[in-house]
């Protein structure tokens, strides 16, 4: 058994004759280590997915986004991105608190190529990397466990229209979303919050 395929994928490589094809990927594709290639894709991509589980097992994706660079490669084995703030609910993020194994998918959907990076996160508020991202609450650091790309026959083509105004920028008032500012949200939000109500 190897490290990347358990009982269940070899269940299926089986039913569908294809533990000679994974077994080649594994071998031919799979690396733990992010080359220039990675780097320079990844660096480039202003979203990705990112998939957690709780100490239960309990599942759950989600997706970031930032500008391009926001997701940075640190050295080979390592890349950080910044939280931002959200919805509040810190899901994805509190599951790394307990359970540090993460997958991250980028997708270059005008291109159609992706890379998956499974690895083992950390959460720093005090990362001196902070700094570098105006607002970021703190920086994720993930140390690869296996970078390979994705087959993209299936991505589907899709052209950015624009990019998210909410993402904070160095010299630039970041937008409250309106949901803040919905009745059922404005009362529970952080004292520090900008959407909060004041008094009087």
């Amino acid at each position: 058994m190897t490290a990347l395929y358990h009982e269940g994928s070899r269940s299926l490589q089986d039913r569908f004759d294809t533990r000679r094809l994974a077994d080649r990927i594994e071998q031919v594709l799979l690396s733990d280590t992010i080359d220039e290639h990675d780097r320079s894709f990844i660096e480039s991509m202003d979203m990705f997915f990112i998939a957690t589980a709780d100490e239960s097992g309990r599942s759950n994706c989600s997706y970031k986004g930032g500008d391009p660079g926001f997701v940075r490669v640190l050295d080979e084995r390592t890349i950080a991105f910044p939280n931002y703030d959200g919805n509040g609910m810190y899901l994805s993020m509190g599951n790394l608190l307990k359970n540090p194994s993460v997958g991250l998918l980028f997708i270059d959907f005008e291109k159609g190529h992706r890379i998956r990076l499974n690895g083992e996160a950390s959460v720093d508020m005090d990362d001196p990397l902070r700094a570098e991202w105006p607002e970021a609450q703190f920086v994720v650091r993930v140390r690869a466990r296996e970078v390979f790309p994705n087959c993209p026959r299936y991505i589907h083509r899709m052209r950015r229209v624009e990019r998210s105004e909410f993402v904070p920028r160095e010299g630039c008032e970041t937008p409250v979303p309106d949901w803040k500012r919905s009745q059922w949200a404005s009362d529970a939000l952080p004292q520090d919050d900008p959407a909060r109500p004041t008094d009087g």
